[in-house]
């Protein structure tokens, strides 16, 4: 088991999921449950999964959670950009928060990589 709360990466995507709910308050009511749902759901997912993966009782079941929650990373982006394309979303704030993700990328794959070397 970790200290989650230790963890930056962890951290780091709370304050995206955050971020990203606060962005989507402003898209169109149309979009509320489809788009919206589906990025905010995305956001949330990866901090819950680095969540439940360092709750679990191995290195190995934490490295599974991980993958799930780059996953979700990169199911996040291709929304964004998808949001921008449309007009929802500012290019220099997407712009932004898509250098978030690519951060928290980084770390999950150093996390990974760190964890890997322990087994």
């Amino acid at each position: 088991m970790h200290n989650i709360k230790d963890l930056k990466i962890w951290n780091k995507s709370i304050d995206l999921a955050i971020k990203v709910y606060d962005i989507t308050a402003k898209f169109p009511a149309d979009e509320r449950f489809s788009l919206v749902s589906q990025i905010r759901r995305c956001a949330v997912s990866i901090p819950s999964n680095i969540s439940e993966g360092g709750g679990r009782n191995s290195n190995k079941e934490f490295l599974h959670f991980l993958s799930v929650a780059n996953g979700s990373s990169y199911e996040l982006q291709t929304q964004l950009v998808i949001s921008e394309r449309l007009g929802y979303l500012d290019s220099k704030l997407c712009n932004e928060i898509l250098d978030n993700i690519d951060e928290i990328q980084k770390m999950n794959f150093n996390l990974q990589k760190s964890i890997n070397q322990k087994l």
